[in-house]
């Protein structure tokens, strides 16, 4: 099964392998610099789970835990 962003902890790093679900939501998600072979790390989850704040080409992005479930992702390798 694969992995999403939000299958991910606080502090998880991973490697976007594919980024899928709503094909408006991958598009700005992509444009935002979330691309395959993009390493990403969680930052934060607010309390109730919704949104995440991950950590992506140096800066960060929140994103709803919905359109993370559109990000999957592989164990980091470093």
């Amino acid at each position: 099964m694969a992995k999403t962003l939000a299958d991910l902890r606080v502090g998880d790093e991973a490697v976007v392998s594919d980024v899928g679900g709503d094909r408006g939501v991958a598009r700005r998600l992509m444009e935002m610099g979330v691309l395959p072979g993009t390493r990403v790390r969680i930052a934060r989850v607010a309390p109730l789970g919704d949104p995440i704040e991950i950590r992506v080409r140096s800066y960060s992005l929140s994103i709803r835990r919905a359109e993370a479930r559109g990000v999957y992702v592989t164990a980091d390798a470093s």
